[in-house]
């Protein structure tokens, strides 16, 4: 039997927006942020870039890069 994969729950533009507009001003204000992501772990540090050709959010903590895709961040917390 095939397993079947979990949809991501759709989201309007509106949403999308709104989530951009978060992740732009935590970036521009370098302030830390708690990052609710599809099916994984959450993920914190402060965003140091967002890359608008591969749709990735690059996410720093201790020297560590984590790379999230836009489309799998559900939520965005600063802190």
């Amino acid at each position: 039997m095939a397993k079947v994969k979990k949809k991501r729950p759709t989201r309007d533009e509106f949403e999308l927006e709104e989530l951009g507009n978060t992740l732009v001003e935590a970036h521009d204000e370098k302030s830390e942020v708690i990052l609710d992501v599809w099916e994984k772990e959450p993920v914190q540090g402060n965003i140091i870039k967002m890359d608008s050709r591969t749709r990735l959010i690059h996410i720093e903590k201790n020297s560590v890069i984590t790379k999230v895709p836009f489309m799998d961040i559900m939520k965005v917390n600063t802190i």
